[in-house]
């Protein structure tokens, strides 16, 4: 891949959790790694991060014992710390961390949000001549801090990052904050397993559905009869089943091997924030995870929400949001009496939850919710039309035109021809069939009648073709947007900022979604994007094979973006599953509609069978990684970008 390494493979597994974990079964594992009795001892209590502030930090990369489950493992820590060390900074100063790693393997430490130089972006083999850190050797990062917000650190080496190396960064303002606060606490939610993680990818592999724990049941089925009735409870399931697909398949990796922790404390213990009656408390919410995504509320309170992925935004009142991997959301919250609160965070799978309690008094605790049923996939998160189908689980929408926030409309795109850079056109796919596993053909853009199982007809609102309305220059797209190893494809995906997403929807509570984030400040850059890049989420559950236009990581070659221009890109997620994209090194400004006002983000949710669009400044020259968050999808949802 033109001299590019793998930049999550790089510097090879956890082979240090993995030799501690088999110790464990032959006997006396601590002694001979040479951690003694106190290590041990301190594995059976997990601490709070501490706070480091200032400029200059030394932070060193090891192995420390922790034990969440009842059984002793090995995490990856900093500082012998689970999460790492909150690193709080000032904007306008320029910080040096001096990084030592003592793991037997390379190691990294990107800067997850923070706007820097490629060459401190901390990505081997990607961010402009940085291969990593060795063994026993120290990586001095130094760089100017030109934000202010709440964001996060993590490594990118191996999976690291699921054995514990992550931790928290607060940015001060320079100037003082757009609201006010009595109490500033971090609320970073993480996902834990006693798994070594090779292992887990290994299983996925091999049986795609390994932790779902949720498949639906006999009761599920009796359930559906009552409420539809057999003729459309019939035809649903033969659908589904035709398609070889899960209406569950919410989450690769769940509470059936994942403890969820809220800054580093499993929900037996759960994290305590204390608070007096009238103050103003803010909680810095951070979705450290590798793989979970979490929906977060606090039974009795209302949260204002006053900051995405560490901007600003305007403040706006909710019950619940959920958070992706890598998100961050800053909340401000009032409690009016004295009493306990819990901090609830269930994960989309209903497999589990993490939690922590406000309380002014640390004997006073609050009772924890019971979990919202597991939700179902509606065939609106395949990306199929269902305009008018009685029993989906999405709204009904006409997807020919959306409306968005402020009155702006978005339609859809023609995929018949797709115009290339020059003006020339590529003839598209043939969208009338598509072939799924085991050789069933799926009906494809025809929408005017959608074919079902057994020849008969399910009547479907017909869309029109129609072109983007995208009029800055050519719609750029790949030479092939589905690779033969792609089994999912989003027939009519739509922009949908106002969906709070499956599980969420018609909850009886306000959710936050992504229509609801507007800039606090004026949008940045304001000029019309020169192009527009169109990437396709792809993937192959039986397989789990993950990819951006049918092509992995591995086999792409990079995107080339010329410094000074502006972008508009544009997600089709062609699968059932949310995926956080991450952009290193510039700003995402995610167009809500009103382009005066747009939020800027590190991290987007693509949600399934959607479509999604932002605008990017190339304002960074070098490497940069673009890529899902979620880690067992990284090695393919992957593209590196190179500015010049």
């Amino acid at each position: 891949m033109s001299g590019i390494r793998d930049p999550i493979t790089k510097g090879g597994v956890c082979l240090t959790r993995r030799r501690f974990v088999q110790g464990l079964a032959m006997g006396g594992a601590f002694a001979s790694m040479g951690l003694g009795s106190r290590v041990l001892a301190a594995a059976m209590k997990q601490k709070s991060p501490q706070t480091l502030r200032g400029t200059n930090f030394n932070l060193t990369i090891g192995e420390q014992a922790v034990n969440f489950t009842g059984a002793p493992r090995i995490a990856t820590t900093v500082n012998g710390s689970l999460p790492a060390p909150i690193l709080r900074w000032r904007e306008g100063d320029t910080v040096t961390l001096r990084v030592t790693n003592l793991l037997p393997e390379v190691s990294s430490i990107h800067w997850h949000g923070i706007i820097l130089p490629s060459a401190m972006d901390g990505v081997p083999g990607i961010a402009t001549g940085f291969e990593g850190i060795k063994p026993g050797e120290t990586f001095t990062y130094q760089f100017p801090v030109t934000q202010s917000g709440t964001y996060w650190y993590h490594s990118h080496s191996g999976f690291q990052e699921q054995t514990g190396l992550y931790g928290p960064i607060i940015i001060d303002p320079r100037d003082s904050e757009p609201f006010s606060f009595d109490r500033d606490y971090v609320v970073m939610f993480s996902d834990w397993t006693d798994e070594d993680p090779t292992d887990v990818y290994a299983k996925l592999k091999k049986l795609s559905h390994y932790y779902n724990n949720n498949e639906r049941t006999h009761a599920d089925l009796t359930k559906d009869l009552r409420e539809k009735g057999l003729a459309a409870t019939w035809n649903d399931r033969k659908m589904w089943n035709q398609m070889r697909m899960s209406q569950r398949d919410l989450s690769d990796v769940t509470g059936y091997t994942y403890t969820f922790l809220a800054n580093g404390q499993t929900p037996a213990e759960g994290w305590t924030g204390l608070f007096r009656k009238g103050d103003k408390v803010r909680l810095r919410f951070i979705n450290g995870s590798a793989m979970t995504f979490f929906d977060v509320r606090i039974p009795g309170l209302k949260m204002t929400v006053v900051a995405a992925d560490g901007q600003n935004v305007e403040s706006v009142s909710v019950d619940e949001f959920r958070i992706g991997v890598a998100e961050t959301y800053d909340v401000i919250v009032e409690p009016e009496d004295d009493r306990a609160y819990t901090i609830f965070a269930q994960d989309i799978a209903r497999s589990g939850y993490a939690r922590g309690t406000l309380t002014p008094d640390p004997s006073l605790t609050a009772s924890i919710p019971e979990m919202d049923p597991v939700p179902n996939l509606g065939h609106g998160d395949m990306g199929m039309n269902m305009m008018g189908h009685a029993g989906h689980d999405m709204p009904a929408m006409g997807h020919g035109q959306h409306q968005m926030p402020g009155g702006q409309r978005m339609t859809g795109m023609d995929h018949s021809q797709h115009q290339m850079p020059g003006g020339q056109t590529m003839t598209g796919m043939d969208h009338s069939q598509h072939q799924m596993p085991g050789g069933q053909m799926m009906p494809g853009m025809d929408h005017s009648q959608h074919q079902m199982n057994g020849g008969g007809g399910m009547k479907m609102q017909a869309l029109e073709p129609n072109p983007s309305d995208f009029t800055g220059g050519p719609v750029q797209h790949a030479e092939t947007e589905y690779g033969l190893h792609v089994d999912m494809r989003a027939d009519a995906p739509q922009y949908r900022l106002d969906d709070p997403g499956v599980g969420l929807r018609n909850n009886g509570r306000r959710v936050l979604t992504y229509a609801d984030l507007k800039n606090l400040r004026t949008t940045y850059d304001h000029r019309e994007p020169d192009r527009e890049i169109e990437l396709h989420l792809t993937g192959n559950m039986g397989r789990y094979m993950w990819s951006i236009n049918g092509v992995k990581h591995s086999e792409a070659e990079p995107l080339r973006w010329k410094r000074g221009e502006r972008l508009r890109i544009t997600f089709v997620n062609d699968t059932m599953m949310n995926h956080p994209m991450h952009l290193h090194g510039m700003w995402s400004d995610l167009e809500t509609g009103d382009n005066n006002y747009l939020p800027r983000k590190h991290t987007v949710i693509v949600q399934p069978g959607s479509r999604i669009s932002y605008r990017v400044t190339v304002d960074a020259e070098g490497g940069w990684a673009y890529h899902c968050h979620l880690l067992y999808h990284m090695l393919g949802m992957f593209r590196t970008v190179i500015v010049s």
